[in-house]
């Protein structure tokens, strides 16, 4: 799939790769900050205070497993990458991956309609 004529695309994609997993390790390093417990100063006081903390909490605490499982999904794609036929076929039906797909997420595992059957499941 990726022959001389596509050399461009992959550099595109592998850089594009690399700048999503900086911004990823960025974002749970802040996310690993907010998601720590609770500890309410003197001035917050009452349910709804704690409440308010511990429901940002949760979504921190969302928001990094989101962020971690991505980030696991961009180093899989450049070890793939960097192998010589890995990226860019879908891992369950071995068809290539359309470039759309692999230019709005460049960590795409699975063709669109793999991708679709498993969310099915």
């Amino acid at each position: 799939m990726y022959d001389a004529q596509n050399t461009d695309m992959v550099q595109s994609l592998l850089e594009r790769l690399e700048n999503l997993e900086q911004e990823l390790r960025t974002e749970i390093e802040s996310l690993q900050e907010s998601s720590r417990p609770v500890m309410l100063d003197q001035q917050a006081v009452g349910r709804v205070s704690r409440g308010d903390a511990m429901q940002q909490q949760s979504m921190a605490q969302a928001n990094l497993e989101r962020c971690e499982q991505r980030l696991e999904q961009v180093n899989h794609a450049l070890h793939r990458i960097a192998s010589p036929d890995g990226y860019g076929y879908c891992e369950i039906c071995d068809e290539p991956i359309s470039i759309a797909r692999l230019k709005a997420y460049p960590e795409s595992r699975f063709c669109l309609s793999c991708q679709e059957k498993l969310e099915q499941d």
